[in-house]
């Protein structure tokens, strides 16, 4: 009950004022970054993702046209009831117009339904599973940056078709690593490889001595890595300790983050290869936003994936609460009109939103660059190849969102 308090006094209130008097009842917006502050995945999204929220506040325009937007933070430790109060306490309490990020799978599900309780908005880029816009899909919600579905689909089948075609998995046991080792299971057998098995390790664990050396056993030609984070890091870590890849096995990092690559270091992550729908180098426009998050940034990194996907998210919705007019607090209309409307920003260019909320955008799949190839600090991705919007993501056609049966 202490650590349920002690979070729930965690959320705190960075206010924007606007610099107009203009009705500002009538053009008050409030965003809620509801993610890990300080524990496995504080690098992945954590203050960075705040500091996203902020960007795309100043950077949307709307304080100049007389808006009041109020930026929250929450943490909620990795812990669905801890996330699902927190959400609850913001929507009845602070009037929280907008939930973004939200990492870790269980929480993300959790908060979905608060969301669509409230009516409120869910800008979903921390969560992975692609449950978000299948089963579990909401008119409340749009799952922004990846999904396990493009992870598993960029990575799994590469990896077949270049003849990693017998897989063992190490998942995180929880709903994230469930739907990964699902989703890429469906893509290595779809294209003609076997699973010859796997295990599932607690959340944040330390020790994956036992772990590895299951894989180890198996022969199996690929270690599937379905966890992400700190989990990721330390298995990696621990496998090059044990020189599982010298001994002629290759490591998938299913779900793979630049702070992860930076923590992990050229010398072990080279050779790695996984998909990502943004890295800091890949245009002008990712370049601009990077160099300026990472200059505002505490710990002066490059932004993830995910801190990108709240930046972008919020970009969209900023634009169609201006397109509205504001006065409108209704979840559904607001989430049908950024459906309606095209997106484009610099981070992902220009796509579209699906009917199930899936947000598409192409996805990259890239190798970690040998420490001779690094031109310098963050240099580390080399582009293998581009996965193509409507190629990356679950296919609307089988997608089993309950919302395309209307």
């Amino acid at each position: 009950m202490k650590k349920i308090l002690a979070s729930l006094m965690l959320t705190t209130a960075l206010g924007f004022v606007a610099v107009s008097a203009a009705s500002a009842q009538d053009k008050v917006a409030r965003v809620g970054v509801l993610n890990d502050q300080s524990g496995l995945y504080a690098d992945v999204t954590g203050p960075g993702s705040t500091l996203a929220a902020q960007m795309a506040v100043e950077d949307s325009g709307l304080l100049a046209k007389g808006w009041k937007i109020d930026v929250l933070v929450g943490d909620h430790q990795n812990k669905p009831d801890i996330g699902s109060n927190i959400a609850r306490q913001w929507f009845d309490r602070d009037k929280v117009d907008v939930i973004v990020d939200v990492p870790t799978s269980s929480v993300g599900l959790a908060v979905n339904n608060v969301v669509r309780e409230k009516n409120g908005v869910y800008l979903n880029s921390g969560s992975g599973t692609s449950d978000l816009s299948n089963a579990q899909c909401s008119p409340n919600t749009i799952h922004w940056a990846y999904d396990t579905f493009q992870l598993a689909n960029g990575t799994g089948t590469a990896m077949v078709k270049s003849g990693g075609d017998t897989w063992f998995f190490l998942s995180a046991d929880y709903a994230f690593g469930t739907a990964l080792e699902r989703d890429t299971t469906n893509a290595v057998t779809a294209n003609g490889g076997k699973i010859l098995g796997g295990v599932k390790h607690p959340l944040n664990t330390s020790d994956f001595s036992s772990f590895l050396l299951q894989a180890q056993a198996s022969k199996a030609k690929v270690i599937g890595l379905a966890n992400a984070g700190g989990d990721t890091i330390n298995a990696i870590k621990q496998a090059s300790e044990f020189g599982i890849v010298k001994g002629g096995q290759k490591l998938a990092g299913l779900l793979m983050f630049i702070s992860d690559v930076h923590a992990l270091g050229l010398p072990v992550a080279n050779g790695l290869n996984f998909t990502e729908t943004f890295y800091w180098d890949l245009n002008d426009g990712t370049r601009a936003f990077s160099k300026r998050f990472q200059e505002r940034a505490k710990n002066k990194a490059m932004p993830t994936t995910v801190q990108a996907g709240v930046y972008s998210s919020l970009i969209h919705y900023f634009k169609v609460l201006d397109a509205m007019g504001g006065n409108s607090h209704d979840g559904v209309k607001i989430i049908e009109k950024m459906k309606a409307t095209p997106t484009d920003d610099i981070i992902f260019g220009k796509g579209t939103i699906q009917p199930n909320g899936r947000k598409l955008h192409p996805a990259y799949l890239f190798e970690v660059k040998k420490p001779e190839e690094s031109k310098g600090p963050w240099d580390y991705y080399k582009l293998v190849a581009t996965i193509p919007a409507d190629q990356a993501f679950t296919p609307l056609a089988k997608s089993t969102c309950p919302l395309l049966k209307k």
